[in-house]
């Protein structure tokens, strides 16, 4: 069994940031994203 991998990163615009990185390539589970916090998926067990 793996595990999983959280990590944390502030950001000064969370908006910003969302866009930027959904231009790279990267998605966000929407479970656990508000307009304080994002999860973006970074692999199958790196959120």
């Amino acid at each position: 069994m793996s595990a999983q991998i959280y990590v944390n990163l502030p950001v000064k615009d969370l908006g910003k940031s969302i866009e930027f990185f959904t231009k790279l390539g990267f998605s966000f589970n929407q479970q656990f994203t508000d307009e304080k916090a994002t999860c973006m998926i970074i692999g199958e067990d790196i959120l």
